[in-house]
């Protein structure tokens, strides 16, 4: 996961400080990740565990009885190990991705190209050129009225309306080595809709301006072998669902971490309290 300007890891997952010196804002992909339901993760890493039991059943059986303990504590951290190295390599592709877009040098990675060609084929299948068609790129966006903050990937002009008007696309990236082209989930939508509404954008000085507003949304799935533009829904009804679940998530990080048990006044140890 890239590290925007002015975002901070804290305990209860990244917010972005207000260069303004207001309160810390949410981060969007944190209220995704603290508050919205996400069953595809317990099946993947299921499937990892498996896999990796399938791959060397021989090799696994022998340390189940020689060193179970080790073996448990190394087949319980795949998913976590899978998670970090994907991040990882999604980061470098945004990086890639951007360094594409802004001209500028990239030192060689050969993990990361397979996806920067299939990012450059997305570039000149719809003939886009930078200095025309691209309004901002790797921006930092800000509601304080509602408390949360996020960068997105790309502003872009495509001609996607009648007789071929170009209309203002929010794009943002998503990576896989192996989910098809076309797989999308259910928090992607909120995502976007949180960009979109936005109303303050940050420039590189921290000043600020007017947030873009584009008329569509999208997620580009660029993958190793190909990509897909697939567009995803960000009206006021999804935005609606994303101010949901940012409430929620700012419950969950703002409650305890225990609370007080209750007791019978008989019992050993209790302390009822008095009567009014």
């Amino acid at each position: 996961m890239t590290a925007p300007k002015n975002s901070v890891a804290t305990e209860r997952g990244r917010y972005y400080r207000d260069p303004a010196g207001g309160p810390d804002l949410i981060s969007v992909t944190n209220v995704t990740g603290s508050s919205v339901h996400k069953p595809a993760l317990v099946p993947w890493g299921a499937g990892l565990v498996a896999d990796a039991v399938i791959a060397n059943p021989i090799e696994v059986a022998r340390r189940a009885r020689t060193e179970p303990t080790r073996l448990r504590r190394e087949l319980v951290a795949l998913p976590n190990v899978n998670r970090e190295r994907a991040s990882n390599l999604g980061t470098r592709v945004h990086h890639r991705a951007h360094s594409i877009v802004i001209g500028s040098p990239y030192p060689a990675d050969p993990e990361v190209e397979p996806y920067a060609r299939q990012l450059a084929r997305f570039f000149r299948l719809w003939r886009v050129d930078f200095e025309r068609d691209v309004e901002a790129v790797e921006t930092t966006v800000l509601d304080r009225e509602h408390g949360y903050a996020g960068t997105g990937d790309l502003w872009l002009w495509l001609p996607t309306g009648p007789g071929g008007r170009r209309e203002l696309w929010l794009i943002d990236y998503k990576t896989s080595a192996k989910k098809p082209a076309t797989t999308v989930y259910a928090e992607q939508p909120y995502q976007l809709a949180a960009y979109k509404y936005a109303p303050v954008a940050l420039l590189a000085d921290d000043s600020e301006v007017p947030a873009p507003r584009p008329r569509r949304t999208a997620v580009l799935n660029i993958r190793p072998r190909g990509y897909r533009l697939v567009e995803l829904p960000s009206d006021r009804a999804v935005y609606r669902a994303f101010l949901g679940a940012l409430r929620s998530a700012r419950h969950l990080h703002n409650a305890p971490n225990a609370y007080p048990t209750v007791l019978p006044p008989w019992a050993p140890g209790a302390n009822p309290r008095k009567a009014a």
